[in-house]
């Protein structure tokens, strides 16, 4: 390993109070690597040793934790088994700690809100039990077009209790996105708010969920939670108020004795084209495997406190509530944009709330640097000890700002490469020494590899697919109602293993590093490159701060690479600027890689969980269709880069 290259080392007291440390202790084996390679060999025995580290209350454990006589791709998990998430991830801190924060809320205008874990237990409860009282049986599909709030983790864990299918909605969607996934879930009941607060503005969502039940016979009840106190329509007997629904009473629920695959979850997740599809997730694949993430991968322990800016209706918004929950730590919420109402509201919400692990995305991360880079210093980010990352590869440039100026050299980026349908994690760091922008290597329990077209493992320096050898607990049960899509969008592009569409590739110290989605790849005279090594560049001149590089239709080279990019303050953003920016990567990778273009825009098209949406650059610039909007947070950014075109 070359020393010199390593950014962070982590202390022996650090190593010795890992939650890895412990697990492998535990275990009776010698190191981590020990570990990774007996999940791999003994599989059943490395999840049922998980469930027991964890402390994954099955109320009648299982025969057996795995068995795959149907194949890699349909492996059937915790046979026998019964369980409630729920016991897990409210009963037990409920035992030991119950007057320990659940969450700490905080909205725009600073308002806060604090709800310990019996707080958060008794909401659930009752609102569990006035949803019984509306009919709601085990199985039965539950929508939330929810912002995020205490009331919306005390409605996920009340769903828990329950049995119910809780199906998340972006609370930024329209009436057409909305409709179409509650119709595809044959949801009965919806849970919603009157509005939210997003950049200092009151925005209604009521009536826009009215709009998307129009023609929808199968809804019976929308449960409406009185947050802004705006005016809001009400249709008897349809329409009722979250008070009272979930009205004070003794006769509360106890957590339902549930087969442990007992569907708890249906996360639509957007592609490029064709309809969402609806990752199915069960009771035992979120708690093994976001216990797994969050106190294995992430390293958090009782008490932690995570601030990571996302919505319920994305898997972050999951991976957040469960993920603190069963670590049983304190999830803060900030309601609203995360750089408003001063771009440093994130810095100071970490030094106000004591915050432990700050989550962030490197497009989040260089937003931060841009407009708050000089207003750090105000705040005290001591209380950080990791900044979990994950969403897109980084640039060195802000990696190294991040971990100097928000972790302050001591606190570890532990970034990772997951996704909806596999419940998170695949490929990530621990706390080992870190290279700047890489991963330590695949979780165990995995199977993760990087791979060539033929599944061979790439050789050092090579770029490959990401992808899974192995079962893995969190993987999708399937899709919801769709087999057949099922098995043809991640399972027949490479037989046997599970194609995560990230391209990765491992350096001769057995550093991993992640090189952007595989469709946002560039052939470019015969040389394929991947959209990050361009923007890094770009980056790293110092001149712009945001970036996007995708490939056109060239009719010599069979594509041109075309680049996108926010000017810096003071800089011209003219053609001039986007000339020198061309040649400084032709310097850097080559003159095949010269973009054709370098265009400025004011912003670039982006995912609330502010991911750079590469193949909606591409498709405003080709004219081609833009395929599923309905996670596009911005749609001013396409109308901005549309007048290039």
């Amino acid at each position: 390993m070359q020393d010199a290259e390593i950014a962070w080392w982590p202390s022996d007291a650090v190593r010795r109070d890992a939650n890895w440390t412990n697990f492998v202790a535990q275990c009776g084996l010698p190191d981590y690597g020990a570990l990774a390679a007996r999940a791999s060999s003994e599989p059943e025995w490395y999840w049922r040793a998980l469930s027991r580290w964890l402390g994954f209350r099955f109320r009648q454990t299982p025969n057996r934790m795995l068995d795959l006589a149907d194949g890699v791709a349909h492996p059937r998990w915790c046979l026998g088994g019964t369980a409630n998430l729920y016991d897990t991830a409210v009963g037990a801190t409920l035992d030991l700690a119950p007057d320990r924060a659940a969450v700490i809320w905080e909205g725009e205008e600073g308002d806060t809100r604090s709800w310990t874990y019996a707080d958060l237990d008794r909401e659930a409860g009752h609102l569990a039990a006035g949803l019984a009282r509306l009919g709601l049986e085990a199985g039965d599909v539950v929508g939330f077009y929810l912002p995020m709030l205490p009331e919306t983790m005390a409605a996920f864990m009340a769903c828990l209790r329950l049995g119910c299918v809780t199906l998340p909605l972006f609370s930024g969607f329209g009436g057409d996105a909305v409709a179409q996934r509650l119709a595809m879930s044959d949801a009965t009941v919806v849970l919603t708010v009157d509005g939210t607060r997003r950049r200092g503005q009151d925005v209604a969502m009521k009536p826009v969920l009215d709009e998307a039940l129009r023609g929808n016979g199968r809804v019976r009840h929308i449960v409406v939670l009185d947050h802004r106190g705006l005016p809001t329509p009400m249709t008897a007997p349809r329409d009722v108020w979250w008070h009272a629904v979930a009205t004070p009473t003794e006769q509360v629920p106890p957590p339902r004795e549930l087969p442990a695959e007992h569907t708890a979850l249906v996360m639509y997740t957007s592609g490029t084209t064709g309809r969402p599809k609806g990752a199915v997730h069960t009771h035992c694949g979120l708690g093994m495997k976001l216990g797994q993430d969050a106190r294995l991968t992430l390293d958090m322990k009782a008490g932690d406190r995570l601030l990571w800016p996302t919505d319920f209706g994305w898997f972050g918004g999951t991976v957040t509530i469960l993920g603190s929950l069963l670590a049983g730590a304190t999830l803060v919420i900030a309601e609203g944009a995360p750089t408003w109402p001063e771009p440093d509201r994130l810095p100071r919400l970490i030094a106000k709330h004591r915050v432990t692990h700050f989550g962030t995305a490197p497009t989040l991360a260089r937003m931060l640097r841009r407009d708050a880079g000089t207003m750090l210093e105000r705040h005290d980010l001591s209380s950080i000890r990791a900044i979990p990352s994950s969403g897109e590869a980084w640039d060195r440039e802000t990696w190294l700002w991040v971990m100097q100026r928000v972790g302050g050299g001591r606190a570890p980026i532990l970034n990772f490469s997951g996704g909806t349908e596999m419940c998170a994690i695949v490929a990530s760091n621990i706390l080992f020494p870190q290279k700047p922008c890489s991963f330590n290597g695949a979780v165990p329990g995995t199977g993760g590899d990087i791979v060539d077209p033929s599944g061979r493992s790439v050789a050092p320096g090579e770029v490959g697919e990401l992808v899974m050898r192995e079962a893995c607990i969190g993987t999708t049960r399937g899709l919801w109602r769709d087999e057949a899509r099922y098995i043809e969008s991640y399972w027949t592009q490479i037989p046997g293993m599970w194609v995560q569409g990230d391209l990765a590739s491992r350096d001769a110290d057995g550093f991993w590093f992640l090189h952007g989605r595989s469709d946002d790849t560039m052939k470019v005279a015969g040389k394929r490159i991947g959209p990050t090594e361009i923007e890094e560049v770009l980056l790293a001149s110092g001149t712009v701060t945001e970036a996007a590089a995708v490939g056109v239709p060239d009719p010599v080279t069979g594509s041109a690479v075309v680049c996108v990019a926010v000017a810096a303050p003071g800089q011209p953003g003219d053609d001039a600027q986007g000339s020198r920016l061309a040649d400084a990567v032709a310097a850097a990778l080559g003159k095949s890689f010269r973009p054709s273009r370098v265009l400025f825009v004011a912003d670039l098209p982006k995912t609330r969980s502010m991911k750079v949406m590469r193949r909606l650059v591409r498709a405003t610039l080709t004219g081609q269709a833009a395929g599923d909007l309905s996670s596009l947070v911005n749609p001013e950014a396409v109308r901005d880069l549309a007048r290039h075109v």
